[in-house]
C-alpha cells in the first residue's frame, strides 16, 4: 500500500480544493483520498487577521507542499511559498532578501531528539543578542 510520502514530495506544486476552513487553517482535498492543511501563516506573507479573506469553502488552489509526515501521513501546505516575494529553494524572503521560513522535514527512523537544538543554541542565543540588544 502506497504512503502519502510516495504519492507528494515536499516542494512539489499541486492542485486541490478547499474542503473545509478553520481559524487556524483550511484544509485541502488534493485527491486519491488525501488531504492536506495550510496553516493559516501559510495562507499570505504577513499577518493574515482572518483566513477567510484568501480562502473560500470549495475554491481551487494550487498549493506547495511544505513538510510530510511520514508517521501520521499529515501533509503541509502553503499559498505563500507561491508568491512573487521569495527566496531560493522555497525559502520566503523579504524585500531585503532576509529568509523569513524555512521548510522542515520529518522522519520517524531519525531518533536525534533534542541534540540539533541543543548543537544550535549557543548561536541562536548570540543572534538574539545581537537583534535585540544591538537596536
Amino acid at each position: 500500500m502506497k504512503g502519502v510520502a510516495d504519492l507528494f514530495h515536499i516542494g512539489e506544486v499541486v492542485t486541490g480544493k478547499v474542503t473545509g476552513i478553520q481559524p487556524y487553517g483550511a484544509f485541502v482535498d488534493l485527491g486519491d483520498g488525501v488531504q492536506g492543511l495550510i496553516h493559516i501563516s501559510e495562507c499570505h506573507f504577513g499577518y493574515v487577521k482572518d483566513i477567510h479573506d484568501y480562502l473560500d469553502l470549495g475554491q481551487s488552489i494550487t498549493v506547495m507542499v511544505l513538510d510530510i509526515d511520514e508517521f501520521t501521513g499529515k501533509i503541509s501546505l502553503s499559498l505563500r511559498c507561491l508568491e512573487e516575494n521569495h527566496g531560493l529553494d522555497g525559502e520566503s524572503a523579504d524585500d531585503e532578501g532576509d529568509v523569513r521560513h524555512k521548510h522542515y522535514w520529518t522522519n520517524r527512523n531519525v531518533h536525534d531528539g533534542f541534540s540539533p537544538i541543543q548543537k544550535r543554541r549557543h548561536a541562536w542565543e548570540q543572534e538574539a543578542l545581537r537583534e535585540f540588544v544591538g537596536k
